[in-house]
């Protein structure tokens, strides 16, 4: 999605600033895609694909072990976060483009001195009685003057200077809707991390009852009363957890450079998740009462309806071309042979400057610029139809990952039930390590679930407030951290 904001200069030339957005509001499982998708890149040293995941380092790194609270990444993330800067870049280039449109209305004073030598040749001047000399010169004078000048009515650009003013409220919204979107952003990479950190602790307890398994296999082997495929079967199982343990080590040193790049770390800073964010239940809004709040609060939304009137105006004011416009100048200052000798000296000029004939320079830029309003007026009513979709999205996201948490939570107890009695069925010699295997593997499946499940839980959350236009003010209602 593309929000545009017009911007005029003072002669009437129109110019886009155009901000690229790639993650407004995602489902959890398109979120956690691309979350798979940057860790790829990360690993071939490709490009971050959006400038809300790149970052300015804030300094250089200490050698004490940062303890990184959720406020802490988002309030880092809103200073030294690309999109952020970029955006504020984009809000004050805005706001020097409606000064400049200003300035064309407002008086222009200049002053200044100089002096003068000078000789001439009389047919140069186109003078030919001989009464003058043929060489006139060498003569020299002194000038101090002061210069005003006024548009007294020109209605091109009191329209000119309405756009402008209604581009830079634009911005500014854009401006608010970026921190939205960064903070979404930067509280995904958050949960990322917990979860990633989540996982790890999980697999390590699966390391270890794979452990205690095969050294519980390799002792009846020992005794005579197990068979070696017993033993064999276990170091397998051993083996897959350890692997499933450094794959996701990897994934959270990664998950954690993914939050760094976000947020403006210092390159090479040690830090850790300072928060968990565990499963709090959360009583959503109707429907109807979503929509409303996202209508009057997503900034996006409102900066995409101040575009388009922005362009109304500039489209006003290509047709206010056409109208007369009347200009006062004058100067007025002292001029002599010398600074200590001189005169008064005055000059005024009323103008008025009616456009006859333009060559088709007003008919083009009225072409582009219905051209631009058709295309800013289709923008903001696309917007109001994602926002529906966001919201809703959002809602559907929040009660499926609820009925995800609270079916995994019970699977992960009948899953951990079952291993210990097939433990205990196994050192009784009344079955094979098959089915210890196989309730391991059940408990690591659910542990799993019940990760993902806390996460897109959050997540959908984060997802909602980012749909209601509440994200950097309220994130965190939605999304209860705990030390």
């Amino acid at each position: 999605m593309r929000t545009r904001v017009m911007k005029t200069d003072g002669e009437g030339s129109d110019r886009t600033v155009r901000r690229s957005k790639n993650a407004w509001l995602l489902p959890a499982s398109v979120l956690l895609s691309l979350t798979g998708a940057i860790c790829v890149r990360a690993q071939t040293g490709q490009p971050p694909f959006s400038l809300n995941l790149g970052s300015v380092p804030s300094g250089p790194p200490t050698t004490d072990v940062r303890h990184l609270t959720l406020r802490d990444a988002i309030t880092m993330a809103l200073r030294y976060n690309l999109g952020v800067i970029e955006e504020g870049a984009n809000n004050r280039a805005a706001r020097a483009q409606r000064l400049r449109a200003l300035s064309n209305l407002l008086p222009q004073v200049s002053a200044g001195i100089s002096e003068n030598a000078a000789q001439a040749n009389r047919a140069s001047l186109g003078i030919t009685t001989p009464l003058v000399p043929f060489v006139i010169g060498p003569f020299s004078y002194s000038t101090v003057q002061a210069s005003i000048s006024q548009t007294v009515l020109s209605v091109e650009s009191i329209e000119r200077f309405k756009a402008a003013r209604t581009a830079e409220e634009a911005a500014s919204l854009s401006y608010d809707d970026t921190l939205d979107v960064v903070t979404l952003t930067v509280g995904s990479a958050y949960l990322q991390v917990i979860a990633a950190s989540s996982r790890i602790d999980a697999i390590e307890a699966q390391v270890r009852n794979a452990q205690a398994l095969y050294d519980q296999a390799v002792n009846a082997l020992e005794a005579g009363t197990s068979p070696k495929i017993d033993v064999t079967r276990t170091s397998v199982q051993l083996h897959t957890e350890q692997y499933n343990l450094s794959l996701a080590r990897n994934n959270l040193a990664i998950a954690k450079l993914n939050l760094a790049r976000a947020i403006g770390l210092p390159l090479g800073q040690v830090f850790e998740v300072a928060n968990r964010v565990p499963y709090a239940d959360l009583d959503p809004q109707s429907v109807d009462e979503a929509l409303r709040t996202a209508y009057s609060s997503r900034s996006d939304l409102r900066a995409a309806l101040r575009s388009a009137e922005s362009a109304r105006q500039q489209l006003a004011a290509a047709r206010a071309q056409r109208y007369p416009a009347l200009t006062v100048s004058g100067d007025y200052g002292l001029q002599g042979p010398t600074f200590s000798r001189t005169d008064t000296v005055f000059g005024i000029l009323v103008a008025v400057n009616v456009p006859v004939f333009t060559s088709g320079r007003i008919e083009s830029e009225l072409t582009q610029t219905e051209a631009s309003l058709e295309q800013r007026a289709a923008e903001s009513e696309n917007l109001r139809g994602q926002i529906d979709y966001d919201v809703r999205t959002a809602l559907l996201n929040l009660e499926a990952a609820k009925e995800q948490v609270g079916v995994a939570a019970e699977n992960v107890e009948l899953a951990n039930e079952n291993l210990t009695r097939s433990r205990e069925r196994f050192a009784a010699g009344v079955t094979d390590s098959v089915e210890v295997v196989q309730a391991q593997q059940s408990v690591s499946s659910a542990n799993d679930q019940y990760i993902t499940g806390v996460y897109n839980h959050n997540l959908a959350k984060l997802q909602l407030a980012r749909a209601l236009g509440v994200a950097r003010t309220s994130y965190s209602r939605y999304v209860a951290a705990q030390p």
